[in-house]
């Protein structure tokens, strides 16, 4: 099995999606940019986008109103100000 990425959705309402995926792509305040397994730690102002979940060959799509992101070796939490689907 290959190594997976645990990732968090939160708003300010709720935990919209917690898995382990295989991928995130993230619309950073400095540009887009992906998320692996093992990524480099680092934390990151989001703007207005769309944010990509991949998993098992499918694509979730989320649009956010800005937040910020954490990124470790282990996952990614992202925190948006406000999220659709």
């Amino acid at each position: 099995m290959a190594d997976k990425l645990k990732f968090d959705l939160v708003s300010p309402e709720r935990l919209v999606l917690s898995a382990d995926v295989d991928a995130v792509q993230v619309p950073g305040a400095e540009g887009d940019f992906g998320v692996l397994p093992k990524h480099a730690p680092f934390m990151a102002m989001l703007r207005a986008g769309t944010l990509s979940v991949e998993n098992d060959g499918k694509t979730q799509h989320f649009e956010l109103d800005g937040g910020f992101v954490d990124v470790t070796p282990e996952g990614v939490t992202v925190l948006a100000e406000s999220i659709g689907e």
